[in-house]
C-alpha cells in the first residue's frame, strides 16, 4: 500500500508549511489516473496525524476525471484508464489530465 508513505508525505509537508499552527482542513486532488486509492488516503489519514499539528483536520479530496486528447483528430474526452480508443479509430491518445495528486489548501487556525 504505496497510500501510507504518500501520506506521510502529504502530512509533512502541510505540518511544514503550517509552522506550528493548528490544521483545520486538507483539501487535495487526486487524479483517476494516477494510482492513488483516495479511500486509502482517508483511511490512512487519520494514523499519519496523530500528534502532528494536523490531528484532527477534515480531509477533503477532490477526484480529478482523467482526460485524453487523440493525437490523430484533436478531439478531447473522458478516460477511465490511461489508454483508450478516439471515436476517429485511432489509439495514439496523450492523457492530459487525472493524473495529478496534488495539496490544493490547506486551513489554519
Amino acid at each position: 500500500m504505496h497510500e501510507l508513505g504518500i501520506t506521510r508525505n502529504i502530512v509533512s509537508i502541510v505540518a511544514e508549511h503550517a509552522s506550528e499552527r493548528r490544521v483545520k482542513r486538507v483539501t487535495l486532488e487526486i487524479g483517476r489516473l494516477s494510482a492513488v486509492l483516495p479511500d486509502a488516503i482517508r483511511f490512512c489519514f487519520d494514523v499519519c496525524t496523530q500528534d502532528t499539528p494536523l490531528e484532527g483536520a477534515e480531509l477533503e479530496i477532490l477526484e480529478i476525471p482523467g482526460r485524453g486528447r487523440c493525437r490523430e483528430c484533436g478531439a478531447e474526452f473522458e478516460l477511465e484508464q490511461p489508454f483508450g480508443r478516439c471515436d476517429c479509430g485511432s489509439v495514439r491518445i496523450e492523457c492530459i489530465g487525472g493524473e495529478e495528486l496534488k495539496i490544493k489548501e490547506m486551513e489554519v487556525y
